[in-house]
């Protein structure tokens, strides 16, 4: 390129059903810098003369980030009745607020209800958005 000789072995090949993919990871505040732009855009060049794709994957936003660091301190299965996991499961929490959870089981120490909601979670049977710290405003969605 340019006359010169140039050089670049991209972190991961995908291949995926739409084709190759040629992935580099590096971090957000490293991709700012001209020469790994420069690379970047040179790499993708290539790539897709050859009709592969290419793409720049980073670490996700600091706020999602720290709600899944949050989150896998509820990983452990054994830590959670699984009678109030049934219970918050068949409680239709579809569209309610994190923050209303404990109102819903008024027989369960609140603790152990926001802690087994933390839990499912982490384990994706009740999500909500992670791309803001996670509050008792943030909305629930079940995942059947």
């Amino acid at each position: 390129m340019d006359g010169k000789l140039r050089k670049h072995i991209p972190d991961y090949l995908l291949i995926t059903e739409q084709g190759p993919m040629a992935v580099d990871v590096k971090p957000l505040r490293r991709l700012s810098k001209p020469e790994v732009a420069f690379t970047f855009d040179w790499t993708r060049r290539v790539v897709e003369s050859r009709g592969g794709r290419y793409e720049v994957w980073s670490e996700p936003p600091t706020a999602q980030l720290e709600n899944i660091r949050f989150l896998a301190g509820y990983r452990r299965d054994w830590l959670f009745s699984p009678g109030l996991l049934d219970e918050l499961l068949g409680a239709d929490l579809d569209g309610v607020l994190l923050g209303q959870v404990p109102r819903r089981l008024p027989g369960r120490p609140e603790p152990h209800v926001r802690s087994a909601v933390h839990h499912l979670l982490r384990t994706g049977r009740l999500v909500t958005r992670l791309d803001q710290p996670l509050s008792p405003s943030r909305v629930l969605r079940t995942t059947s």
